[in-house]
């Protein structure tokens, strides 16, 4: 059964707010509210009744189309609509009713693919191209489809208030973000990445809500809950149903009225639920009987196997994957890089099991507890692995970028991005890492007055054990200048080492998909280890993949000497042949008894 086969009955189950019917002419109102004794919607400025029904429902039909604005009024109240699914004017404004069966889908038997199938592209609309569109990032589209991306990872669309904003603070969660765009304009998105071969999936925050504009809890406190508390207040109360429907309605919304292949969930460890059945295993139980290839993905430091074994979900985002590749690059010990100790060592038990923690104590100021659990039971695939991502650049002082640490050399960064596209995990880039952009991507929001003071300084308190927060000069979030020096910079990436990374790049992407080796998504048959050279101490890495297809070797010289290729010490013999070094020509690869891996450089084996 496609998408648009889905009973309409289904999809119906939690549409409060503005429906238009089948009529089209006609619009039902519903509003659900413990606190208003009296409901009206108001309608080019005049108010209509709703007749209260059972179970604090209320609900009334009105002769209006499509492009109708509206606002409801609570007993005299004038609120926005926390289900619009558009609010043109922002997240305190009039909703508008939208017709979301009325665009013309261009690729309607699109079923997406399997997750092993996915190279991860994210990124953020506002920031992807100088207008900040989904118009101008639909133009790109082609673009990554022939860089070798195979799914496009969409930051927050959510409304949140102001001009400018990663999308984590969204307060009205079923309408897109009116600055990028119309919810046409999504759906013309999505529909181009399809017609293109493209997966997309969509970053949603069902942890909180941003501090501005959620309207929620005046139509019910109940939709809160003092049992669970979160860096933003008040906890969501999974269990009362009508909050629980917001966050599964949701979901379907965007798989299905908006056609995305997946979601990702942001900070799972911080969806907090006591009901019989979390919140993420029926989530991921109504996402998957949609039926197709619907992926769910948790962002989720905490390591355990069974958000993907018992709860459902089909892959997790690994932190430890991308604090060991930078603790070992930047010999970093600050804040939650103080649980790594880097180096080839630890490198090469982490991909041997998947993750580095897996019950080991997490003896990080703050955070003291026992960490993880062994991860036998899961994948390659589930595993989604990156070297950069927005939270891992934004969260530093600068937004800078791996290549901009002063201990990172150029030939580094290549070498470990040529592990990562190399590895039978899910690999995700950020937007520019291919041509190691030389744009930052820092903390960025449009809160004005004390709250975005408030936030600004909250930033500060949250990352006070980096020592950047407080010997740096911060970009302040709330000036534009600095959401303007995010916007990547696409003339560069023709230029000098921009244009050779990206070149590694389109090869190893090449390579992932074509090479019979590589494309074996599987845990089994793949080791790693250390070497050293001449009985020098062992700091580069080996990774050695044994699969029905053949052999393959990645040698990752992370010592602080040349190496040549031919004395590297290996438990194994090396195969003869060079697939490709990441500083050398890929037309012309260099013969194994020519090649010397420089310091950061690494080399595949055929």
């Amino acid at each position: 059964m496609t998408t648009s086969e889905v009973p309409n009955t289904a999809r119906q189950r939690s549409r409060l707010g503005a429906q238009l019917l089948p009529d089209k002419h006609r619009t039902r109102f519903r509003v659900w509210s413990t606190r208003a004794k009296d409901v009206q919607v108001r309608v080019g400025g005049q108010d209509h009744p709703l007749q209260a029904l059972p179970d604090h429902m209320f609900e009334a039909v009105l002769p209006v189309g499509a492009g109708t604005r509206y606002l409801f009024m609570l007993d005299g109240l004038a609120l926005p609509d926390p289900y619009a699914r558009f609010l043109p004017d922002g997240v305190h404004g009039e909703a508008e009713v939208v017709d979301l069966d009325a665009y013309a889908w261009q690729y309607p038997n699109w079923t997406g693919p399997e997750l092993g199938d996915c190279v991860f592209y994210e990124l953020h609309v506002g920031t992807f191209t100088p207008q900040g569109t989904l118009r101008a990032a639909q133009d790109r589209l082609p673009y990554l489809r022939d860089l070798g991306i195979t799914a496009v990872q969409v930051m927050p669309v959510a409304a949140f208030p102001g001009g400018r904003g990663w999308g984590y603070d969204g307060v009205a969660m079923y309408a897109p973000y009116a600055p990028y765009g119309r919810p046409e304009d999504l759906m013309a998105f999505v529909d181009a990445a399809h017609g293109l071969g493209l997966a997309v999936f969509l970053d949603v925050v069902y942890n909180h809500f941003g501090p501005d504009g959620n309207y929620l809890s005046a139509y019910s406190p109940s939709y809160f809950t003092d049992r669970f508390h979160t860096a933003w207040g008040q906890g969501l109360d999974y269990a009362e149903a009508h909050m629980r429907r917001y966050i599964t309605g949701n979901a379907r919304m965007w798989l299905q009225d908006y056609r995305f292949d997946g979601l990702r969930l942001d900070a799972t460890a911080s969806m907090q639920d006591d009901s019989p059945e979390h919140i993420l295993s029926e989530l991921a139980r109504e996402v998957h009987a949609l039926g197709g290839h619907h992926l769910m993905l948790a962002e989720d430091h905490r390591n355990l196997p069974d958000l993907v074994t018992d709860s459902g979900l089909d892959g997790i985002w690994v932190d430890d994957f991308h604090h060991e590749v930078r603790v070992t690059l930047t010999g970093e010990h600050e804040g939650y890089y103080g649980g790594y100790r880097g180096g080839a060592a630890e490198l090469a038990q982490l991909l041997n099991r998947g993750w580095l923690y897996e019950g080991q104590f997490w003896n990080v100021t703050g955070e003291e507890h026992d960490r993880g659990r062994p991860a036998d039971g899961l994948e390659a695939p589930s595993f989604v692995y990156c070297i950069q991502n927005h939270d891992q650049i934004g969260n530093r002082a600068l937004g800078d970028r791996l290549q901009d640490h002063e201990g990172v050399t150029v030939a580094e960064v290549r070498g470990a991005s040529t592990l990562l596209l190399s590895l039978p995990m899910t690999p995700l880039l950020f937007q520019g890492q291919e041509w190691m952009a030389g744009t930052p991507f820092p903390f960025f929001s449009d809160h004005h007055g004390e709250l975005g003071h408030m936030v600004s300084e909250g930033r500060r308190k949250e990352f006070a054990y980096f020592s950047g927060f407080s010997t740096l000069d911060v970009p302040d979030p709330q000036q534009e200048a600095t959401f303007v020096s995010a916007k990547l910079n696409w003339a560069e990436r023709e230029e000098g080492d921009h244009a050779r990374t990206l070149a590694l790049y389109r090869t190893l992407l090449r390579l992932r998909r074509e090479d019979p080796v590589l494309a074996w998504r599987s845990r089994r048959g793949l080791s790693a280890g250390t070497f050293g050279v001449s009985g020098a101490e062992a700091q580069g890495l080996w990774v050695r993949w044994q699969t029905p297809q053949g052999e393959r070797v990645l040698a990752w010289n992370l010592t602080p000497q040349p190496v040549p290729a031919h004395l590297l010490a290996l438990p194994f013999n090396l195969p003869a042949g060079v697939l490709l070094h990441s500083e050398g020509d890929p037309a012309r690869p260099t013969p194994l008894s020519d090649l010397t891996l420089q310091p950061g450089e690494a080399a595949l084996f055929a």
